[in-house]
């Protein structure tokens, strides 16, 4: 073996364990030289037969409603609501399938928090368990629809985590935005909106609605599935004339509606007629 070569075998070994010590990535030299590596590709979307986005489920298998209900508690002190139903629900399938649920980032639903970055918009525990079913289910709307309707209608919290720090008053949403959600239960309480009661409430809510959606997973999963809160008939008259094909048809939705609208008994103001008010 001639010096020349020598030397460069060398300088390959050092460089090969500077590779594996320091955790560098080693490009070999030789065949490999001057070889442009191939930018990488997204993957491909892959449409249905309507031209949409294919839903494609991960897999799902049944888990325990009640490790559910107290992880979730943890969670959502940690993450707030959004993540503590869908990080839940992520983490207990990870340790059962494992696969891609090692590796996904729910840390990004922390931006449910409060209704959306403080929004009072939907509630981000709604927002997580209906990511949750969509992530899993072959079929999600019906599950989504119990659930959600569950949360709107259903005194809440009404299961107490084993870890949870102290009783707190229950109340019904009869919505499903995060600011109506808590005047209600702010009024059945007595308690204010940034309390650390309220930040308990929350708490225990995301736990409850994070136990209903795996009780609804599992039933759709065992073939069981049957949603005990269908739309209620003053929300399905209203929709018969607002919604699609009614004789109005100028809305969409299944959030009850009366929570917020008067019947025709009795005609709000427009508020939009009013002028601005300048900040």
């Amino acid at each position: 073996m001639d010096k020349d070569r020598r030397k460069v075998l060398g300088v390959a070994g050092c460089l090969a364990a500077a590779g594996v010590l320091g955790g560098g990535t080693l490009h070999l030299v030789g065949a490999q030289e001057g070889k442009k590596e191939e930018p990488a590709k997204r993957p491909e979307v892959k449409l249905d037969s309507k031209g949409k986005v294919l839903h494609e489920p991960l897999p799902y298998v049944a888990l325990d409603p009640e490790a559910a209900l107290d992880l979730s508690y943890s969670n959502k002190l940690l993450g707030d609501c959004m993540y503590g139903v869908f990080a839940t629900v992520v983490e207990m399938l990870a340790d059962k399938v494992g696969g891609p649920y090692l590796t996904y980032p729910t840390s990004v639903t922390r931006v449910g928090a409060g209704g959306i970055v403080g929004w009072g918009a939907t509630c981000g525990a709604v927002q997580g368990a209906a990511m949750a079913i969509y992530l899993v289910s072959p079929n999600p709307t019906p599950v989504i629809d119990e659930v959600l309707n569950y949360y709107q209608y259903t005194m809440l919290p009404d299961v107490k985590p084993k870890n949870a720090k102290m009783d707190i008053v229950p109340s019904k949403a009869d919505s499903t935005l995060c600011h109506v959600s808590i005047s209600h239960w702010t009024k059945a309480s007595g308690a204010k909106a940034f309390s650390k009661e309220r930040t308990e409430r929350c708490a225990q809510l995301a736990a409850d609605l994070t136990r209903k959606t795996v009780m609804a997973l599992n039933a759709q999963l065992a073939g069981s599935f049957k949603g005990d809160f269908p739309i209620p008939e003053e929300v399905a008259a209203c929709r018969a004339c607002h919604d699609m094909g009614g004789a109005m048809e100028n809305t969409r939705g299944k959030m009850n509606c009366l929570t917020c609208h008067s019947g025709h008994d009795e005609i709000k103001p427009n508020i939009y007629e009013k002028p601005p008010v300048k900040l």
